[in-house]
């Protein structure tokens, strides 16, 4: 009944429109009452997202597998881009119904800001297992905050490509491609095949705040001799 309902409702979508569609037509078509609709629907816009409360607990019971340790919840970043791949999946299993719904939502403003608030529930998620993998660290609710929102915005520029692509180009390689981005930024550990890793021998960003320099010039040198010698230290190349 719910997946009739859904279907009903996206035919009427397409041919009448999205807010010309009342839900009496919604249950008549799909041969329901309105009572049923109800049931499964607390509104009209839920019938437009129907998977995401299915697809949100699933992302959360992935993450609660990981806070105990061991594979990639070694690496909370390696885990939250895995997280966001749950998502992925629940797109790619239904790329018709994913391009209408993308298109859908262009149009409809109301139905945008109902995605927002649905894309913020995802990283509020994402954000939570963070910060209690970053507890106790130096900025560690900054560094959550701040990885979350990446991940989601690299996410959605991967999914975003494969729907303007009206779902003929690879998902999995939009969305692997964005979050390599994130994961060299601020990943900690190396990835297996197939994720963005660290070059051998770079410290982690943590590895490298302990480091100390010390650098030994002649009191006469010049400023712009001295700043040359510890960026040649600290490894950079001087401008």
């Amino acid at each position: 009944m719910r997946d009739s309902l859904v279907a009903a409702a996206f035919q009427l979508f397409l041919e009448r429109g999205y807010e010309q569609t009342t839900v009496d037509e919604i249950v008549a078509l799909a041969g329901v009452g309105r009572r049923s609709f109800f049931r499964y629907f607390p509104s009209k816009e839920d019938v437009v997202f129907p998977d995401h409360e299915r697809c949100l607990a699933e992302m959360n019971d992935f993450l609660s597998e990981g806070s105990g340790g061991g594979g990639d919840a070694d690496d909370p970043v390696a885990r939250v881009c895995d997280a966001a791949r749950v998502v992925l999946r629940m797109y790619a299993e239904n790329p018709t119904f994913s391009v209408q719904r993308y298109r859908l939502t262009k149009k409809v403003p109301g139905l945008r800001t109902y995605e927002l608030s649905v894309v913020w529930r995802y990283e509020r998620a994402l954000a939570e297992y963070l910060r209690g993998r970053f507890a106790g660290r130096r900025d560690g609710t900054l560094r959550a905050d701040v990885i979350a929102a990446a991940v989601v915005a690299a996410h959605n520029n991967g999914l975003r490509s494969w729907l303007r692509s009206d779902g003929q180009s690879d998902a999995t390689a939009e969305v692997d491609h964005a979050l390599a981005h994130v994961q060299r930024v601020f990943g900690t550990d190396p990835g297996p095949v197939g994720r963005a890793q660290r070059p051998a021998g770079e410290p982690t960003r943590e590895a490298a705040a302990d480091d100390v320099v010390v650098v030994i010039s002649r009191r006469g040198a010049p400023m712009w001799r001295v700043v040359q010698e510890v960026e040649t230290a600290l490894g950079r190349d001087p401008e």
